[in-house]
């Protein structure tokens, strides 16, 4: 998770970070060390981008069990168009990663 703290920070940051230790970066190839402070201050918000990222894929995957359901030559009933609905809204207003992590997702019909 350092790691993409600096990317965050830097993108074309060059680095080596030793045992996942913050305390050991090696900075490579002419690249501008960033304060240990920065980085942990970028560390919420990687924790809350995977939190989002999972939840997503979570949703994605069971939206995608259903989309045979939603092709033209298929009626989708009220109950099923809900659920999707409220499949797609789940993201929405997940701004921290406790929100994340204990979304409700909705029930399949």
């Amino acid at each position: 998770m350092i790691d993409k703290a600096i990317k965050k920070i830097n993108s074309n940051a060059e680095f080596y970070i030793n045992a996942d230790d913050i305390n050991q970066i090696t900075w490579l190839n002419g690249t501008t060390p960033i304060s240990i402070s920065d980085i942990q201050a970028q560390l919420s918000t990687v924790e809350l981008d995977i939190a989002i990222a999972n939840l997503r894929t979570k949703r994605n995957n069971l939206l995608a069990e259903t989309d045979y359901l939603a092709l033209s030559d298929s009626t989708l009933s009220d109950d099923m168009k809900t659920y999707r609905q409220n499949l797609r809204d789940l993201p929405a207003g997940k701004d921290t990663v406790e929100k994340c992590e204990n979304a409700t997702f909705p029930t399949k019909p």
